[in-house]
């Protein structure tokens, strides 16, 4: 499989202490084939110095291809990937949260699927192979497992981690997928879309995992959780 560029779609709230770490991280990132990375950055209405920190990196590296876009009001995180996906170019797209928690030098794991099988979406599993994952929230592991397993139900899958934030996809299905959640809800609504596409080929690879706290910026909540339950059987009935 031949790919050109890939996108790194980045949606960022109130990301001034980690945003050009991350930047950093993309861009030490060395991609086989002489495959050139997009990144794609919205700024989901921050309220801090996120968008001073992205415009600064930019200024100091103008040889990265950054595009930056920033909402006009706070619309969610989900809001914020669907204006990314339609902005970026590349032949395929990862989504990266704006914080430490994954590690860009697993993008090559990913895309190891694409290249011996030709796959059109891989998902990143926290919960699989010999990578470091770090020891948090007990029943957010609960709740994550719950979850993939009723998304698992509604789409006749096995993956072992529906919530991960690394989902790779070839850009042209992104496209054709009308998003519909603002928030964390668009995990379930994503996966539910990409099962229902015929002749689709998914794969996991384990990846690494350096989770955060609640001090540490974690945003993710339990509310978040019901709503995901609510889409994992909405979007298995209706598109």
């Amino acid at each position: 499989m031949s790919i050109q560029k890939l996108s790194i779609l980045i949606p960022a709230y109130n990301e001034e202490n980690t945003i050009q770490v991350i930047l950093e991280k993309v861009q030490e990132v060395e991609l086989p084939n002489n495959i050139q990375k997009e990144i794609v950055i919205v700024n989901d209405c921050s309220k801090d110095a996120t968008v001073a920190k992205v415009e600064e990196y930019m200024v100091a590296n103008p040889n990265m291809d950054i595009r930056f876009f920033s909402q006009d009001k706070n619309m969610g995180k989900g809001a914020a990937i669907n204006r990314a996906i339609k902005e970026c170019t590349g032949d395929y797209m990862i989504i990266q949260d704006a914080d430490l928690e994954y590690d860009p030098q697993e993008y090559n794991l990913l895309l190891k699927p694409v290249f011996m099988d030709n796959a059109d979406v891989v998902y990143g599993s926290r919960f699989v192979g010999h990578h470091p994952h770090r020891i948090l929230f007990f029943w957010h592991s609960i709740g994550n497992k719950v979850l993939t397993t009723l998304s698992n139900m509604m789409t006749n899958l096995n993956l072992s981690d529906m919530e991960t934030c690394y989902k790779l996809i070839r850009t042209s299905i992104a496209k054709e997928i009308e998003i519909k959640e603002n928030r964390f809800g668009i995990e379930p609504e994503i996966t539910a879309k990409l099962a229902k596409r015929k002749g689709i080929r998914i794969y996991e690879v384990g990846i690494s995992y350096y989770g955060r706290t609640y001090e540490e910026g974690k945003k993710i909540g339990w509310k978040d959780g019901f709503r995901a339950i609510w889409c994992i059987f909405k979007y298995r009935f209706s598109s």
